[in-house]
């Protein structure tokens, strides 16, 4: 699958890297020469323009990429890419991500979104799920976040894989998963790969697969 991804911080970076681990084709576009890290990640593509311009996604070829991933720190950023990549160059999946979630009103298919993540609205569900009752280190859940499936996963103090790196998890996913997020003593991390996990950790995935039971699988066994 090929996968441009609109702006090169740290969330896109991190979504890069984990896509590139899974195989896929990556373009990260950035008008910022200092988000450009091609040593960081040398199995993506780079580009140095301005997502928001017609003639920088034309340069990007972008009617040739599967998926468009929206993921600057800007919302107004983030919408404008999606409607371009939707209605200009007729992409089958846009995924945006929404910085502040007064704006998520916006984020719908009238402005070229197939799928909004709100970091922020993900964490206060995680939080308000806790107050249930549950224990969320038995069983996966799924969130129900508007158009998005967000799949938490809470590895056991007895998990097989904690003392490994993050990164030895990318490969072995389910297609149709990505891991988006590590929730650690109550503080949001991007999933860097050299990350030793812990027992407690909590691993968020953006899912498109219906496999939920094969990842909870994958988490509670041997690799």
């Amino acid at each position: 699958m090929r996968v441009a991804i609109a702006g090169a911080g740290s969330v896109g970076r991190s979504i890069a890297a984990e896509l590139s681990d899974s195989g896929h084709e990556v373009l990260l576009i950035d008008r910022d020469s200092r988000s450009i890290g091609v040593d960081e990640l040398p199995r993506a593509e780079w580009l140095l323009a301005d997502a928001c311009e017609l003639a920088s996604l034309e340069d990007a070829r972008l009617d040739g990429f599967d998926a468009v991933v929206a993921a600057s720190g800007d919302d107004k950023v983030n919408l404008v890419v999606s409607l371009l990549a939707k209605t200009e160059f007729g992409v089958g999946r846009v995924i945006a991500r929404i910085n502040d979630p007064r704006n998520e009103w916006l984020f719908t298919e009238a402005w070229g979104v197939d799928v909004a993540v709100s970091p922020p609205r993900m964490m206060a569900a995680l939080v308000e799920e806790g107050e249930d009752g549950e224990d969320p280190g038995e069983a996966l859940s799924a969130l129900s976040l508007p158009e998005t499936d967000l799949l938490e996963f809470t590895l056991p103090a007895d998990s097989p894989h904690a003392g490994r790196p993050l990164g030895g998890l990318a490969p072995a996913l389910p297609e149709g998963i990505v891991l988006v997020a590590l929730v650690r003593e109550g503080r949001v991390h991007t999933p860097d790969p050299q990350t030793p996990l812990r027992g407690g950790d909590e691993l968020v995935f953006l899912s498109s697969a219906e496999s939920v039971e094969e990842l909870g699988a994958l988490l509670e066994s041997e690799l």
